[in-house]
């Protein structure tokens, strides 16, 4: 909308990772460098740590394009593959026939076709995306697999990429032992003021930008503030401040298109007792701004959890991003899975200037522009279990949660019903297409998903259930039913083009089964 008043040639601050906006700042740059150094000189596992939005997806994807052409790489955005699955998924990768094989025969085979591309001068790299959401036995196998190596060299390298959750997890007694097989640990610390003038500018003149400096520095303070320094925020507040600029017919971002675009923006940052954080200026300030876009009704309002939508934009679709982009626009993420519900940065327009309405005694209701949270991956499932007797004196076992339906939406509610029948008759044996993922607080996207899915294929081959991780209800959404792993993979290489970007995958309707639960 605002390209032209700009002078630009594409959108600056676009939330997707576009490697041509890399921002060598801060410590990105040098984080980049030490990756590509560890890679290629055989370190073990690395880790990189980093918050909600600090770009660990952006990091990823350069560090997928500057590695050499001697390295094979397989990149994982799955985070809850079981410890059997995880085997298959990089032998599917290194495109190994490994189809109803042992896991002994798994691990061997997976070895002697390391040691074949070792020998040809190839090495081989997994990027672990969303690693703190793993379960503790697929980390205990991470593990295991860094033990694959020859007489002197390693054979497959490991980068885990994860929000701080994942050092706080490698820090419990279980997982231990892993911690100590990681030989380089970097974390993507959020930019500092300066860092975030030099992180507008760049992007700015990226796309195409050449003249003076936009963002004054009553701008770059407030953006920085507002953002708490995390990339993608501010992304979403340069790009409202450009919107609100070109709004009033201005060619530069002051304090007062700051201000507008803050509160338009609602960011939330989960502390220990979910105290809130509280965003705006005042009623006053805000009638003095005449900015209608989102509700600018009272001086602070509370803010919800990351990634729950506000009761205002509930009925809203937001689009789902593919697993491999963390925050990419597509349509059936995820990543395999819904990995992220993006907004849209610029799809908000001033209103009228009229008055905003008096305030009440309840408190408003925010409304959110999709801050880009990107919801988990394809996790893994849990079963209800069966009565069992129990010996006399013996205190009797506690047993699973039954499965909880989602709390909205009509067609996942439809078919969360139509998928606890089809779980309780179905054979074990059978396997089904794992498509996407979204927590208990982001169903509106996996609504919008199933929606447009079900254009292209048949809504009674759609699956819905429920599966825990890290504690949170997830629920997952899976396609037919097969009678053989070869047979679900044809099927997913027969999908529509829109799935190819989510990375699906195959998984038995016994796995699917054993963790469908509350």
């Amino acid at each position: 909308m605002y390209l032209d008043h700009f002078g630009l040639k594409e959108a600056p601050f676009r939330i997707t990772p576009h490697t041509d906006f890399f921002f060598a700042g801060a410590n990105r740059g040098a984080t980049l460098e030490a990756l590509l150094y560890a890679i290629t000189h055989d370190e073990g596992i690395v880790k990189v740590s980093g918050e909600v939005g600090s770009g660990k997806t952006m990091l990823c994807r350069v560090l997928l394009e500057r590695l050499p052409a001697t390295v094979e790489t397989i990149y994982l955005a799955n985070p809850s593959l079981s410890r059997d699955e995880i085997l298959f998924a990089i032998g599917d990768e290194l495109k190994l026939d490994l189809d109803k094989t042992r896991l002994s025969r798994v691990l061997r085979a997976l070895q002697d076709h390391l040691i074949r591309l070792f020998a040809e001068g190839r090495r081989v790299v997994v990027l672990i995306d969303e690693a703190h959401a793993m379960p503790d036995e697929t980390l205990e196998e991470i593990r295991l697999l860094s033990n694959l190596e020859s007489d002197r060299h390693k054979l497959l390298q490991m980068v885990l990429f994860g929000q701080p959750e994942l050092d706080q997890h490698l820090d419990t007694a279980g997982i231990r032992q892993l911690k100590e097989r990681i030989t380089h640990s970097f974390r993507l610390e959020p930019l500092v003021r300066s860092d975030v003038d030099s992180y507008i500018d760049f992007r700015m003149r990226a796309a195409g930008y050449r003249g003076p400096k936009i963002f004054n520095p009553g701008a770059i303070r407030l953006i920085t503030q507002v953002s708490e320094g995390l990339t993608r925020r501010v992304n979403i507040l340069a790009d409202k401040a450009l919107l609100a600029a070109f709004a009033s017919g201005t060619h530069g971002v002051t304090e007062v298109e700051a201000k507008r675009a803050a509160r338009d923006s609602d960011f939330y940052k989960a502390h220990r007792n979910r105290q809130a954080i509280w965003i705006g200026t005042g009623l006053a300030a805000a009638v003095a701004l005449g900015w209608g876009v989102s509700a600018l009704l009272v001086s602070s309002r509370p803010v919800q959890a990351p990634g729950a939508p506000s009761a205002a934009v509930a009925h809203e679709a937001r689009p789902l991003v593919p697993a491999t982009q963390a925050a990419t626009p597509g349509v059936p993420p995820g990543a395999g899975a819904v990995t992220s519900v993006p907004g849209s940065g610029s799809g908000s327009a001033p209103a009228s200037h009229s008055p905003p309405p008096a305030p009440s005694a309840e408190p408003p209701t925010s409304v959110a522009v999709s801050s880009a949270n990107p919801p988990p991956r394809v996790p893994a499932v849990a079963e209800r279990a069966e009565p069992r007797a129990v010996t006399p004196g013996a205190k009797p076992a506690e047993a699973p949660s039954a499965p909880v339906p989602p709390a909205q939406g009509r067609v996942l509610r439809e078919r969360f019903t139509a998928t606890q029948k089809w779980l309780r008759r179905a054979p074990g044996d059978r396997f089904s297409i794992q498509l996407a993922i979204a927590s208990s607080s982001e169903l509106d996207p996996l609504e919008d998903f199933l929606l447009a899915a079900s254009e292209v294929l048949s809504r009674e081959e759609f699956f819905v259930y429920s599966v825990k991780i890290g504690g949170r209800q997830h629920y997952r959404v899976a396609y037919g039913t097969y009678a053989s792993a070869a047979e679900a993979r044809a099927a997913i290489d027969a999908l529509p083009p829109m799935f190819a970007a989510y990375r699906p995958y195959y998984r038995s309707v016994e796995r699917m089964r054993s963790q469908n639960r509350q």
